[in-house]
């Protein structure tokens, strides 16, 4: 532990009242995950400037054997930026480090560094008549370093594919405290392993994410969202197929909801209202875009989609924005449903993925399975079916203590997880591991898998100071 001190007064020596504290009412803020699940201690909270004050950092962590846990907006859901009751971690805040730079000459990208907030960049972008297509529902707090280290999702994938698909370039402090420069964004690079890729989804164990390069798209000239009501998974899959031939490149959203998720945001949630008049067992949303003059208007373009989906009746009813304003309304029932579900009452909570034409089968299969197994619980699944994630919630019975459920936990993750693999899903799809999946990922996943993610963390990271106890089995 005298190690320990003597590294954070060398880290004091080199940071303001701003980049250094060890006040522990400052600190306790940061010190539960988001969910409210895992509350660990941490020696000190660090907020350094720039990229070179990071590397001190890092050197001198890594001298005296300082645990490091970087964290951004801290909203994550599998508690990764959540240090263990040690006390001998310091806490890495990246919020400080918000910088945007934007060259007119390279249109199509953008450089943030990592404690951008993912609202703020969206700002940033509408104002060179670009867009970042990555939005989700914690975009007021979640962070361009903490997305691009978890690998993020959210509701655009469908179009623009997840946060690795958008990263051009990434610069990162490495374990020795070295600055990888990796944000030339070549087209052409074959300098052996790509390590811009090994770095995002890495949750922080191999490195700080400092700075990213960005891809950025056209602005939307105009957006339109349906919200239709359907009976079934297995409808609003056949619906999917429709809509992404006819629609093509035009479809940017789908979103698969049921009616117990949409009940709970319309009790808890203030200032939501339904788009439909009648109550229908599940509903789709269903987003449209134009960015370009050659596209169809989207009024045209929706009503044709439409009409065989109506006329067969894999459309029950369906409601059309009429402005940006009703388009807002409708997403907001969609981004609340994991707060309104927070609010409801305890629930176990799984980020999971499957094949897309197996969705329908597994929600209808595998929540009746589940419900009997665990008599008296709920499931509600919804989430993005354009890419096969589900976020699959097991709510407590009703009069069960928060203690008794949490008690179910491990017998509830075995349960559904058991089942995703079976269907050759994954236990994670956009939230990562953190520590509250890894003994899942170690039971499930293969000898080669475990093998090659304790390899790559023992090759950048031999004394285990970045982000330990998070991701790797």
């Amino acid at each position: 532990m005298n190690n320990i001190v003597q590294g954070l007064e060398h880290i004091a020596e080199l940071l303001d009242s701003k980049g250094y504290s060890h006040d522990p009412k400052e600190m306790e803020p940061w010190l539960t995950d988001w969910r409210g699940r895992y509350t660990g201690t941490a020696s000190a909270l660090i907020s350094p400037e720039n990229v070179q004050q990071l590397s001190q950092i890092i050197k001198i962590c890594g001298t005296h054997q300082i645990p490091i846990v970087p964290q951004g907006g801290n909203s994550g859901m599998v508690a990764g930026a959540t240090p263990d009751d040690s006390g001998n971690a310091i806490i890495l805040s990246m919020r400080r480090m918000n910088n945007i730079d934007y060259n007119p000459q390279n249109p199509n990208h953008i450089r943030c560094e990592a404690g951008v907030i993912l609202q703020n960049l969206h700002d940033e972008s509408m104002r060179y008549g670009k867009r970042f297509p990555l939005t989700l529902g914690g975009k007021g707090s979640a962070t361009v370093g903490g997305l691009v280290s978890t690998n993020a999702g959210g509701t655009q994938v469908l179009r623009h594919g997840n946060m690795r698909s958008l990263v051009a370039g990434v610069e990162a402090v490495l374990p020795n405290g070295d600055i990888f420069d990796g944000m030339s964004a070549l087209k052409k690079d074959n300098r052996g392993y790509d390590i811009n890729q090994l770095l995002i989804g890495a949750e922080g164990t191999l490195g700080i994410i400092t700075a990213a390069k960005l891809r950025l798209v056209t602005n939307i000239l105009d957006r339109k969202t349906i919200w239709a009501g359907v009976q079934n998974p297995s409808d609003a899959y056949e619906l999917l197929l429709h809509m992404e031939d006819q629609c093509a490149r035009q479809l940017e959203g789908y979103e698969l909801m049921s009616e117990k998720s949409i009940h709970k945001v319309l009790q808890y949630i203030p200032n939501t209202r339904r788009p439909l008049s009648k109550v229908y067992p599940w509903y789709v949303l269903i987003e449209l875009i134009k960015d370009g003059d050659d596209q169809i208007a989207l009024q045209e373009l929706a009503e044709k989609a439409l009409i065989s989906p109506l006329n067969k009746g894999l459309i029950l009813d369906a409601a059309f924005s009429s402005n940006e304003k009703q388009v807002e309304e409708f997403w907001k029932l969609r981004d609340s449903i994991s707060e309104a579900e927070r609010t409801a009452g305890p629930a176990f909570q799984h980020d999971i993925s499957v094949p897309i034409p197996k969705m329908p089968h597994f929600i209808d299969t595998i929540s009746p399975q589940i419900e009997k197994e665990f008599n008296g619980c709920e499931v509600i699944a919804f989430g993005h079916m354009g890419d096969g994630n589900i976020h699959y919630h097991v709510k407590a019975p009703k009069g069960i203590s928060s203690q008794d459920w949490i008690e179910q936990e491990a017998n509830v993750n075995k349960a559904v997880y058991d089942a995703v693999t079976a269907y050759g899903g994954s236990i994670s799809a956009e939230h990562g591991i953190g520590q509250s999946k890894r003994s899942e990922l170690a039971r499930l996943s293969s000898d080669a898998r475990i093998f090659a993610l304790r390899a790559i963390k023992k090759a950048f990271d031999p004394h285990n100071i970045m982000n330990p106890g998070k991701l790797i089995p």
